[in-house]
């Protein structure tokens, strides 16, 4: 695989590995909908069927971090099939459960898997891409990533109106089973480099993942309950900081003391704080993070104002965001194949300034619009996206040596996680807080204008043309 072209066998190692990628998208956004018939069909409310997502959400983050040490520990291939498994197993359970606890707990099962699997897809591309093909190989991760969204509403609705909501759970059984036999055939195996991998950072662990867990939780909570000041969501976020500040301390501490004795058995952190010493991957992680806010904005303004605005049913209004990911998915392998050789900076910029237009065009919507208008600006939004997010993320992994791109990697997925947990949350809390509906989803638009904004702003760090990399040093040594 060392040629720069994408040959045969690497075309399907990505088709396999992003197949396995896009079953906890499609299952997250699907349960998402499902959300008034899982509360009816429990006979429950919509806050405590509400935990069945946020559950999910909050597993995913917490085993984020464990993935980044694991990788190397037992090998990606054995990871990935322990994931799916998770997450096969976690299906089958949910759609069986036979209370709302049950199926807290099963969604929780399949949120590890997911937190194995997500950041697997990152790790395992980027490994077999090579820096050299890093953002083509992106791009075509950024059609699931664009598509996904969009298609599990889609999906949930056309289930939810032919079968029960079981079949949801059940479904991605089936499809995961076949991402399992076609993981065993075509990933290649992997020996786990135990004798070069460093003990698990068990502080690190107990303090990250729960960490960021709570922030995410906090996030969620100021969604459900209107406020920022609520106590449901000061509690975990005064945790949830408190913690990351102690991951903070810990990380530096054993990365100094790993640094001034390496090799002697000592613990480096999960995720090295120095690499947020390099300019081009702190912009990196920080243009994907505030992109993913803006994104899930949209992803969730957009079907509200076809619902309450035009009085669209679930699937319609699923169907309506369609554009949106169909704009990003045509974006992001064209934008990522370019930035291969001609850089990551002028493509995003372009691309960011078509995004900050097409959402400026979206705070002008109102009830008498037709919907023409929104499904063309959604669409431009979701090209311009794509234009600036594919070639961030090969920039990302151009700039990391290999032994590091897991950390890159785990880094990069958790603050993407909290942005779109932080874009969910405005979206709930202005639209609640203002005067009307329209006024409120006025207001989430002009906040995905700002993100776009300083996304724009962030851009001129990345690196310029393809190949002038900034190298991520360790205590001034070059790696």
């Amino acid at each position: 695989m060392s040629s720069e072209k994408l040959d045969g066998r690497l075309l399907w190692l990505i088709a396999v590995i992003l197949l396995g990628g896009l079953l906890g998208i499609l299952n997250s956004t699907m349960a998402a909908v499902a959300t008034g018939t899982l509360a009816a069909a429990f006979d429950t409310s919509l806050s405590t069927i509400g935990w069945a997502s946020t559950g999910f959400l909050l597993a995913v983050t917490a085993t984020i971090p464990f993935t980044t040490w694991a990788v190397d520990r037992y090998g990606g291939k054995r990871l990935w099939v322990a994931g799916l498994v998770l997450f096969l197993a976690g299906s089958l359970a949910a759609g069986l459960a036979w209370d709302v606890g049950s199926l807290i707990v099963f969604r929780v099962v399949q949120g590890i898997g997911a937190g194995l699997l997500d950041p697997l897809v990152l790790i395992l591309l980027a490994r077999a891409a090579g820096p050299h093909r890093a953002g083509r190989v992106m791009g075509l991760m950024g059609v699931v990533l664009s598509l996904g969204p969009v298609l599990g509403p889609i999906a949930g609705g056309a289930i939810l109106g032919a079968l029960t909501w079981r079949a949801m759970f059940l479904i991605s059984v089936a499809v995961g089973v076949v991402a399992l036999v076609l993981a065993l055939r075509v990933i290649p195996a992997d020996e786990p480099a135990a004798a070069r991998v460093p003990r698990l950072d068990v502080v690190g662990l107990a303090l990250l993942g729960p960490g960021f867990a709570a922030v995410v939780l906090a996030l969620s909570q100021t969604a459900e309950q209107g406020s920022f000041g609520a106590w449901q969501a000061l509690a975990p976020l005064g945790l949830g900081i408190v913690l990351l500040i102690g991951y903070g301390a810990h990380a530096i501490h054993a990365g100094r003391a790993a640094s001034r004795e390496p090799g002697r058995g000592g613990t480096p952190p999960l995720i090295d704080l120095r690499l947020f010493g390099s300019r081009s991957f702190t912009a990196s992680v920080a243009i994907m993070g505030l992109g993913g806010m803006g994104l899930f904005a949209g992803l969730f303004a957009l079907p509200l104002y076809y619902q309450q605005a035009h009085g669209h049913d679930v699937l319609a209004a699923g169907l309506l965001m369609a554009p949106l990911g169909l704009g990003g998915s045509i974006a992001m392998p064209l934008a990522g194949r370019l930035s291969d050789r001609l850089g990551a900076r002028g493509l995003a910029a372009g691309g960011a300034v078509v995004a900050v237009a097409s959402v400026l065009a979206l705070t002008r919507i109102g009830p008498d619009t037709p919907e023409v208008w929104p499904a063309l600006a959604a669409f431009t939004f979701g090209l311009g996206s794509g234009c600036f997010s594919a070639p961030t993320m090969g920039s990302l992994y151009r700039t990391l040596p290999g032994p590091m791109v897991a950390q890159g990697s785990s880094a990069l997925y958790m603050l993407n996680q909290l942005g779109a947990a932080l874009g969910v949350a405005l979206v709930t809390l202005v639209v609640q807080t203002a005067d009307s509906t329209i006024a409120g989803l006025r207001g989430v638009f002009w906040l995905a204008v700002v993100s776009n904004l300083v996304v724009l702003s962030l851009i001129p760090l990345l690196p310029g043309k393809a190949g002038a990399q900034e190298p991520v040093r360790r205590e001034g040594v070059h790696v």
